[in-house]
């Protein structure tokens, strides 16, 4: 039997601790923008008004929730929007960066201070709170903190009971490396993005450097270089994620890594001053070396490096920051430059027949919160194709040339499958969403948008029926009297302005949407509806055209009103009628 000091379990309760620490993250992460996801948009989507308010909010709103990633997803859905233009989008992002630096904090706090103890009441506080519903939110954040100091106190324990700083294998390892050397520094920066990049998670690696550094391993050269890897690999992630999403998010995650590789490149430049700078400025002196000092001192010295990586992390953004914020045209300039715009989708898919969701389709990691942002403005591309379709009807309905006519029906009938397959994703999208730890406002918003699109592929099957009507009329050689074409001219009118009124109140045009317009041109089409029903009838039975194309004809004003319906539905959803 394995004994509790052998290797094995040395490897597992640290790779335990990470996982407490990292699911600590996570949790707290979470429910802070549950708690104020949707002030924390509008605060993203209103203090933007230039690029220092820009970046401002990104300090704020990336301390508040913890995680840079979650603002800067935020940020790209309203860029994609069009809230945000990419300039502010990147002020936003260069905020986020100091934001994060929070995290190191608290964990250096972690570090220099004994928190386990702390832990217990916590985990009892946090349990109490949770089953008393009312404050279960505040429960799970205090979870979450639980873990996170757990994780970060058992690391610490585990760092001591180690004595990494008296290992003669360890020791041996860190001194192979000549810390004077430049190529050693370059090396260490790439250990650590690889690792960053592997568990995917800075905050981890953040936490194994500090161990490292604070008994003593690893000299505190090698550790900057270490998280100055980090920096970088939490961008590289970053981009790969956003390789399939739409182009503004990839220019983001490029500003992003611009941002960081800039601010990694001045601090290779001045790398011994600034460290010195930064290590005097936290109290650990660099000149004190094992050699030259006893153990005692050296460890003592050694202790306060958990709070000089996380003064180095915060001082790299800070001025960072300082000097970019002032480039942000420029750096705008550079990533459209790299990253150009591609084939539009409604192009692709006229040519392809083939879905291609605009908001929701991206591989940007999303939290619960914020991806209901992506859904809304996935539904209002929705209803903007949906416009496009019936447009394609009523071109289609005036259409005499047969080339023309069957082009324009294929590109109908192409959209009729794209509808469905909208439908498909957005339900898979937001089935998956919902699986998460939601707020019962965000679950009253997916049951309303699953409803919504919905109804509004019933929409595109009422276009498509359209458009066979009028193929079966196109093919059989009759037109429509001159009565017959300006009655549907004018039920066309109704249901194209119908149709926009939806799009509107699905793209949030309007703070406090309303159904009553809406409820207003229902109305006029059920009215129109009912009239043209009745001269259809009475023109059939005096003989002024022919029983089939009568037929036709009341078929499509039939489709038109039933659509009319469909947009109700939507619209009720969406105000949560």
């Amino acid at each position: 039997m394995e004994q509790p000091d052998s290797i094995f379990w040395i490897v597992a309760r640290l790779l335990g601790s990470l996982a407490l620490l990292i699911y600590g993250m996570k949790k707290m992460s979470e429910t802070l923008q549950k708690m104020a996801g949707p002030q924390l948009r509008q605060v993203l989507g209103k203090m933007t008004t230039n690029r220092f308010t820009g970046m401002l909010t990104g300090v704020v709103v990336t301390a508040a929730v913890q995680s840079s990633t979650a603002t800067t997803v935020m940020t790209v859905s309203f860029v994609n929007a069009g809230l945000l233009t990419l300039a502010q989008a990147i002020s936003v992002i260069m905020g986020a960066n100091i934001g994060t630096t929070l995290t190191a904090w608290i964990m250096s706090a972690g570090f220099a201070f004994s928190i386990t103890n702390l832990v217990w009441p916590g985990f009892l506080i946090a349990i109490v709170l949770i089953y008393r519903k009312k404050h279960e939110d505040t429960g799970d954040f205090i979870f979450g903190l639980a873990f996170l100091f757990l994780g970060l106190g058992t690391l610490k324990a585990m760092g001591e009971a180690m004595h990494l700083g008296e290992q003669p294998a360890v020791l041996n390892f860190f001194a192979s490396f000549d810390p004077s050397s430049f190529s050693t520094t370059l090396l260490f920066l790439l250990i650590g993005g690889i690792l960053t990049m592997s568990v995917q998670s800075s905050a981890a690696v953040m936490a194994i450097t500090m161990i490292l550094c604070s008994s003593g391993a690893l000299p505190v050269y090698q550790g900057i270089a270490l998280v100055m890897g980090e920096n970088i690999g939490t961008t590289v992630t970053s981009n790969l994620a956003a390789l399939t999403a739409s182009t503004q998010a990839r220019r983001a995650a490029f500003a992003h890594m611009l941002f960081n590789v800039f601010g990694v490149c001045w601090v290779l430049i001045l790398f011994r001053p600034f460290i010195d700078m930064v290590c005097s400025l936290a109290g650990f002196d660099v000149s004190l070396t094992r050699e030259n000092s006893t153990q005692e001192a050296f460890l003592a010295n050694a202790a306060k490096l958990s709070v000089v990586l996380a003064l180095f992390h915060t001082c790299f953004n800070i001025i960072n920051t300082s000097i970019l914020i002032w480039f942000i045209p420029q750096i705008e300039k550079i990533v459209c430059r790299v990253i150009r715009s591609g084939k539009k989708a409604g192009d692709a898919e006229e040519d392809e027949g083939v879905v291609k969701l605009e908001y929701i389709a991206g591989g940007l990691v999303q939290t619960p919160e914020i991806a209901l942002i992506q859904a809304q403005k996935e539904i209002a591309h929705f209803g903007s194709r949906l416009d496009r379709m019936f447009g394609m009807v009523r071109s289609l309905a005036d259409e005499t040339n047969e080339e023309a006519f069957n082009k324009t029906f294929s590109r109908i009938e192409k959209y009729e499958g794209i509808t469905d397959n909208m439908e498909m994703e957005i339900a898979k999208y937001l089935e998956e969403v919902g699986k998460e730890h939601l707020s019962d406002e965000s679950k009253a918003t997916i049951r309303s948008m699953m409803r919504q699109i919905s109804e509004m592929e019933s929409i595109g099957d009422a276009c498509f029926n359209m458009g066979r009507i009028i193929l079966r009329r196109f093919q059989s050689g009759k037109t429509f009297t001159d009565t017959l074409t300006e009655n549907s001219h004018k039920m066309f009118d109704l249901t194209d302005k119908a149709i926009k009124q939806m799009c509107s109140i699905v793209n949030e045009e309007d703070e406090e949407p309303s159904p009553q317009e809406t409820y207003r041109i229902e109305k006029e089409i059920n009215a129109l509806r009912d009239k043209l029903k009745s001269d259809n009838i009475n023109a059939i039975n005096d003989h002024q055209y022919d029983y089939g194309l009568g037929t036709m004809y009341g078929d499509l004003v039939k489709e038109c009103e039933k659509l009319g319906d469909y947009v109700v539905n939507v619209v009720q959803a969406k105000c949560g009628k």
